[in-house]
């Protein structure tokens, strides 16, 4: 093996042009400069707002003052009246006569909206609003130009300013006052024509609905009204039924006129919309994520490589601020050409209206995705290499080997974030297995923790060692959601968990994984990889197409997700608190979710589809009858924390439900992630791993527990703080799991919070014991009437819904004793039996209704 090469001058000037500007670059970029900046930019508005207005009440007096000059002996009586002072007073009198009068203030809007953008997490719009601020400017100083130039003589502030007086001057002297007037009502009617196009398409629908009753004649109507008897069964309400002209005015014309008349609707365009198909690809269920474009630094001592993937190619963040506006307009499809034959399903006849795709998301039309800047950036945060620390290991490893009589040909080495792969190719004749059992020799001339031997490298002809580098780097939340692959993807349930260690980003669809054990031993990054999965899927689902079920037996690691109770999180009957820490609920609430899934492979049989993707896009497409149950389906990702927590106290209950849900709630979209930190056989036994395919392991005490996890050692090598070996479609590979800090998650939740959400949150459906027996097999005797008898009446009469879970929670009882209480109730005719798992039928309606029943149960039944 050959010496390193000294660098030559030339390379130590580059070196040090390169750190150069990588220091500047990271000063520019550092989010304490930013605020800096912003800060700044504020107080200078502010200084300039003051100025500008005090200058149209001192300007006559501090206009010679300001020709004049200041000098440093005058005292300061005689200073500017200004608030501002002598050098505001000067920008004041530049900004407004010196340029363009009155308007100047635009340039004041723009510095704080800038300002204003650097600091919070406001979503400005700052290339529209200078565009909007340079043309009001101009604009406006023209028309005070030509207004207030015959005055300037009188006034010591020119309002049009500089500018507004030569221009008004120029064109009156060419086109005069006429044409400069005209010049002005032109640009200003292109200006809203081109930025404000609703605006244009209003006032274009006044008219037309102004003109249309003068447009037609007695018999048109006469005969329109005979088409529209002969099919009113076809035609649809014109307040659903009229499709969008534009797509800037498509929530706006539900109140639109459908033109029934048959010549209009041959005359005239009318645009199909056909909603997009959404096929099940066959794509790996986890696959590492955009193979980046990589940087290899060849070094010419003994052919040692260097290779640093760079798998950042971001793009900026796209969520408009109106997500429903988005999906509209994804559904729609090109007008098809005038000649092209209408089939026979869209168009029945001439005159009925095709309705437009259900939209989900309309449910919440005003939700907005949470910004990425909520999520923090960490600056200085790149992989560089570090020659040093690569060719000591290089060396290492080959004379580790070479005593052990195992000769290396070539190293090439893998940068990762807290890991480096050295890729080794050894001499002919070398046994894979003589290498394996030196991982503790390679590890203690490494002097290294967490070395762990690949033997072979799957697809190459390589033997990989990992070895943790000295420095190891964050992979910050912020850099997964802003990357390329995150936004663009088209998967149904996205999470994107870190970085691997060649430095790709690591995607998976939890869709098609379907379920998920994430186990290792405690401290050592499962609540990291958890939040990495709940912020995944909350920058990509409407709360319309996600709903989360939350246990949490510790009470404080989902606590921080409760604000999402009215948006994203789903809840058992009766119950107040969405996320689970009650240990005694949790196998009602299992059970719960196995009765939802029973209910949905219900409605998917009536629609005659085989998994939740068809059934939505049949509904939305209108195909299903909401009149007969059908209603679109959020997906529910099930999330267990503490599993063998669970397992220790309500023993094999809770692992019959969640087997059951592993088993065949895949295709009605429900997906189990469950996470514990004593991953034993006794807790992921063979029923659960033979249905969590993909399993997330984090270091682990000892080998067998990485076997428990992976069917495989390795877990026990890892280094810790996120650093997890991910297991898919029978490949391992190793991630360092992306960082999402407690502030960050307490920020996103409570800008979601603080928008519109639903009434109510997402309902579980109640279970009921099928062992428990009817109140006729009882013999309930009603003179022995529960004391809180006629309480629990008048709370089910008054709130309509005949629900046990809510007389446990109002007056604080037992499940059997508030079992006993419905069916008294059910047996004084005050509800109904039980049917499946909905709440009872309520037969009285009102609480005077309900007085009278009660009168006669108390003289018929003395107790």
């Amino acid at each position: 093996m050959t010496s390193k090469k000294e660098p030559v001058e030339g390379e130590k000037k580059e070196t040090f042009i390169s750190k150069l500007k990588t220091r500047i670059k990271n000063s520019v970029t550092n989010s304490n400069t930013k605020i800096c900046v912003g800060i700044f930019l504020l107080v200078l508005c502010l200084y300039v707002t003051v100025a500008y207005v005090n200058f149209f009440f001192t300007s006559s007096t501090d206009a010679s003052l300001i020709e004049t000059g200041i000098s440093p002996t005058q005292d300061a009586e005689d200073g500017a009246l200004n608030a501002s002072g002598f050098s505001g007073a000067v920008i004041a009198d530049f900004m407004v006569n010196k340029t363009f009068g009155v308007s100047s203030f635009c340039i004041i809007i723009v510095l704080w909206c800038i300002g204003m953008k650097i600091l919070t997490s406001f979503k400005l719009k700052i290339g529209r609003i200078v565009g909007n601020s340079l043309f009001w400017m101009l604009w406006i100083s023209l028309l005070l130009g030509l207004v207030c130039t015959p005055f300037s003589d009188k006034s010591s502030i020119y309002w049009g300013g500089l500018h507004g007086q030569s221009a008004a001057t120029l064109l009156n002297t060419y086109i005069g006052v006429f044409g400069t007037t005209l010049v002005l009502i032109t640009t200003l009617a292109m200006f809203l024509t081109l930025m404000y196009p609703e605006l244009v398409e209003k006032v274009k629908n006044y008219f037309v609905k102004k003109d249309e009753p003068s447009t037609v004649d007695g018999e048109e109507k006469t005969d329109d009204n005979k088409a529209n008897s002969e099919n009113s069964e076809s035609t649809t309400p014109s307040s659903e039924a009229d499709p969008s002209e534009s797509e800037s005015d498509e929530s706006k014309t539900e109140n639109t006129e459908v033109k029934t008349d048959a010549k209009d609707v041959k005359e005239e365009a009318i645009e199909v919309h056909t909603p997009d198909n959404i096929e099940l690809k066959k794509e790996p269920a986890a696959t590492p994520v955009e193979k980046a474009e990589e940087k290899t630094d060849d070094n010419t001592d003994g052919g040692f490589k260097v290779k640093i993937n760079d798998d950042d190619d971001d793009l900026p963040f796209n969520h408009e601020p109106n997500a429903v506006q988005n999906a509209t307009s994804s559904n729609e499809q090109p007008e098809p050409p005038a000649e092209q034959e209408m089939p026979v399903s869209i168009f029945e006849e001439e005159n009925s209206v095709q309705l437009e795709p259900i939209n989900p998301r309309l449910e919440l039309p005003h939700y907005k995705f949470p910004p990425i800047e909520l999520l923090k950036e960490y600056p200085n945060n790149k992989i560089e290499a570090n020659e040093e620390e690569l060719n000591d290991n290089q060396q290492r490893i080959t004379t580790a080997l070479r005593t052990y009589g195992v000769e290396v040909t070539s190293i090439e080495a893998q940068l990762g974030p807290t890991v480096t792969l050295y890729e080794i190719t050894l001499a002919p004749g070398i046994r894979i297995s003589k290498v394996q059992s030196l991982n503790k020799d390679i590890a203690m001339s490494l002097k290294a923790e967490g070395v762990r031997i690949i033997a072979p490298i799957p697809g190459k002809g390589t033997i990989g060692i990992e070895v943790p580098n000295q420095k190891k780097l964050i992979v910050p939340m912020h850099d997964m959601v802003a990357s390329k692959k995150y936004q663009t993807n088209t998967m149904e349930l996205p999470i994107i968990l870190g970085k691997t260690i060649t430095n790709n980003n690591y995607m998976i669809d939890l869709a098609k994984c379907p379920h998920v054990i994430c186990a290792g031993a405690t401290g050592q990054g499962k609540s990291v990889a958890l939040n990495a999965v709940l912020m995944s899927l909350l920058y990509k689902k409407h709360p319309s197409e996600l709903k989360l079920v939350l246990v949490d037996p510790k009470t404080v690691e989902f606590s921080m997700y409760a604000p999402l109770l009215k948006h994203y999180l789903a809840k058992m009957p009766g119950e107040n608190d969405a996320i689970i820490t009650d240990v005694t609920k949790v196998v009602a609430a299992m059970n719960s979710l196995c009765v939802e899934m029973e209910n949905r492979y219900e409605l998917l049989k009536k629609a005659k589809v085989r998994n939740i993707i068809e059934y939505n896009d049949k509904y939305k497409e209108r195909r299903l009858n909401p009149e007969n149950g059908h209603h679109f389906l959020p997906y529910i990702v099930v999330i267990i924390d503490e599993f063998a927590d669970l397992i220790m106290q309500v023993g094999k209950d809770i692992e019959t439900p969640v087997a059951r849900l592993a088993q065949k709630a895949r295709a009605i979209g429900i997906h189990v992630i469950l996470a514990t930190q004593r991953p034993s056989v006794n807790v992921i036994t063979g029923l659960i791993k033979s249905n969590f395919p993909v399993r997330f392991a984090c270091k682990t005490a000892q080998a067998i527990d990485s076997k428990t996890i992976l069917d495989c050692t390795g877990a026990e090598t890892l280094i810790g703080r996120g650093d997890m070996l991910i297991l898919s479609n029978g490949n391992l590979e190793r991630v360092q799991c992306a960082f999402v800090d407690t502030p960050e998650v307490e920020a996103i939740n409570d800008y979601i919070q603080a928008q519109e959400g639903y009434l109510e949150p997402y309902e579980l459906p109640e279970y009921v014991d099928p062992n428990v027996e009817s109140a006729e097999d009882k013999g309930i005797d009603l003179r022995n009437r529960d004391p809180f008898f006629e309480e629990a009446a008048r709370l089910i009469v008054g709130s309509g819904q005949g629900s046990t879970s809510m007389l446990q929670r109002k007056f604080s009882l037992g499940y059997n004793r508030s079992g006993r209480l419905m069916d008294q109730l059910e047996v004084a005719g005050i509800v109904g039996p039980q049917v499946g798992s909905k709440p009872r039928e309520v037969y009285i309606n009102d609480l005077d209704t309900l007085e009278m029943v009660l009168q006669n149960i108390n003289s018929n039944n003395p107790r």
